[in-house]
């Protein structure tokens, strides 16, 4: 299922295309910069840097702060 943040749609499957090689834990600032990295448009990183949180444990920790399920 889509989440919404920050007025975006995001699907978790791409979105783990961006943050694929992430080693959790870790901050908002290192999620920010692998998905920049790995391509992500201008959507995806204000989505990102918009994140309440700023610290996950896991990829499902960023999707559940963007608004999936």
């Amino acid at each position: 299922m889509a989440g919404y943040c920050c007025g975006m749609t995001t699907n978790p499957i791409q979105l783990q295309k961006f943050l694929g090689d992430v080693d959790y834990p870790t901050d908002k600032e290192t999620i920010v910069e692998h998905a920049r990295r790995n391509g992500a448009d201008d959507e995806v990183l204000r989505a990102l840097e918009g994140l309440p949180a700023d610290r996950f444990n896991s990829p499902q920790d960023v999707d559940q702060a963007l608004g999936g399920s």
